[in-house]
């Protein structure tokens, strides 16, 4: 069958149907939307903030980074590859046809309006990281920008968008303030090491990429090569957490992120074997690994704050 007669188009005659509501949650990909939820959630704790007292601001915010503005950006990233996806995973809600015509990009299009807003009733911070989570979003996926062409600028910026920003909002949200610098090191680490995951999130789509000349790393170094790189990625920038965290007194916290990081990289060793094949299975062993390091960092930051 021809890509173009496995996708729903506008002319498609399919395009009249109302999508399957099990199709869109599907389209908004819930399991992606934890990491910016967690992220959220960490850049409350290293502020020391009191639950209790802000757990509007905590609820709507973890609201926001997960089912609203990750979800758009999911919906806007399947609309943008429906071409592609019809090669990699046909079975996807577009280019399956269980989210006929335009539906996909009318439900990014509305997403975007319903993050947006809820940013604003959050307040500047938020509104101000919600409108450049949206944009960069967008300029991920959507032509002419389409940042997804170059596997080193995509993976980059969605780490950042999964973890540093939303963990800089978190923590400007419940103090109406600017983050301390010491937040925004540690949460601009933890995005940067992002970029190794991000990469090997992609090693399920290689085909697709080559064929549609998406640059992603493993399209463009080979997978093997593009493995190293995804753990190098996440690990130097963790070593440079521990290191800080010593450096702010607060050891037991250094250590616990440092045996967090060796695990990481005893699971590497079995990854580097098969990565492609080994990927999804390190993205549910390694990546919790790095989460949990993420909240013992925020933990070491509110101990910081205390002091």
């Amino acid at each position: 069958m021809a890509v173009s007669e496995n996708l729903s188009e506008p002319g498609d005659a399919r395009g009249g149907r109302l999508p399957d509501p099990r199709a869109v949650l599907t389209l908004l990909k819930p399991v992606t939307w934890f990491p910016p939820m967690w992220a959220y959630f960490c850049g409350v704790v290293s502020t020391g903030a009191a639950f209790g007292a802000h757990w509007e601001q905590i609820l709507l915010g973890v609201l926001l980074a997960g089912p609203l503005v990750c979800g758009m950006s999911q919906a806007a990233n399947d609309w943008c590859d429906r071409h592609v996806d019809a090669i990699n995973e046909p079975h996807r809600p577009i280019p399956s046809g269980r989210v006929p015509g335009r539906w996909g990009l009318w439900i990014a299009l509305v997403w975007t309006a319903l993050s947006l807003a809820l940013g604003w009733a959050l307040g500047p911070w938020a509104f101000g990281a919600t409108a450049l989570a949206v944009l960069a979003a967008w300029a991920y996926s959507a032509e002419p920008i389409r940042l997804k062409r170059n596997g080193w600028w995509s993976a980059g910026v969605c780490g950042l968008s999964y973890e540093t920003l939303p963990w800089i909002t978190g923590a400007a949200v419940v103090t109406a303030a600017a983050p301390d610098p010491k937040i925004f090191a540690i949460a601009i680490l933890y995005g940067l090491g992002a970029h190794g995951i991000m990469t090997l999130n992609d090693f399920k789509s290689v085909e697709g990429d080559v064929r549609f000349g998406l640059g992603s790393l493993p399209a463009r170094l080979g997978v093997a090569r593009a493995a190293r790189v995804a753990c190098w990625a996440m690990a130097v920038p963790q070593a440079v957490v521990v290191a800080l965290l010593w450096l702010w007194d607060t050891p037991w916290n250094a250590a616990i992120v440092a045996v967090l990081l060796l695990g990481q990289l005893a699971l590497m060793r079995r990854l580097m074997t098969d990565p492609k094949a080994l990927a999804p299975w390190f993205n549910g062993t390694g990546v919790v690994l790095y989460v949990l390091g993420m909240l013992t960092s925020a933990c070491a930051l509110h101990l910081i704050g205390r002091g």
